[in-house]
């Protein structure tokens, strides 16, 4: 009995072993996609929507290439609105994605950025420059109506598009009550 479960310890050490050599590669693939994108050379993008630039849901890295996260940003963006495209690129996807409309651009350097839910007219291989209207704020998928979801990959690792936004403005405090 004890040498069963010696061996059943040494199998169960056996399969997580490589578990770890896996997660520990996927954790070092988005360190450095994030290293490519603050090399300095890369450009910041233009905003897609107009107005205030309000995140309603944050970009969440998962542990590992299968794990929970949020691989995109999800910003307010009133149904309608025109989108623009934040860098130059070419359509390589318009379609419905199970209950998505969405279109996906690649840009040069190994980004590839999807917009959802986002209705559009252009087809894959039309090109689209920095502000061009790509399509219009729909209804769909996960993000919440009133929203549109951003996501970035760079040579096929999802990345937090902020990063490509220019610089995060400085959160300003102000006073909340008057003195008495």
């Amino acid at each position: 009995m004890r040498a069963l479960s010696r061996i059943g310890a040494l199998v169960a050490l056996a399969l997580l072993l490589p578990l770890g050599g896996l997660s520990s590669a996927a954790t070092a693939a988005p360190q450095a996609a994030h290293e490519a994108i603050d090399d300095g050379e890369t450009p910041a993008w233009l905003w897609p929507v107009d107005g205030p630039h309000t995140v309603v849901a944050a970009f969440r890295a998962p542990a590992h290439e299968y794990g929970a996260g949020h691989r995109g940003i999800d910003i307010a963006a009133p149904l309608g609105a025109a989108v623009r495209a934040p860098a130059d690129g070419v359509v390589a996807f318009r379609g419905t994605v199970v209950d998505r409309p969405l279109i996906t651009i690649e840009r040069e350097g190994g980004f590839v950025t999807t917009f959802e839910p986002l209705l559009s007219e252009l087809s894959p291989g039309d090109a689209v420059s920095a502000g061009d209207v790509i399509g219009a704020v729909d209804v769909g998928g996960h993000a919440a109506a009133g929203t549109l979801h951003i996501g970035v990959r760079l040579h096929g690792v999802y990345v937090n598009p902020l990063l490509l936004f220019g610089e995060v403005p400085r959160a300003v405090l102000l006073p909340c009550c008057e003195p008495l």
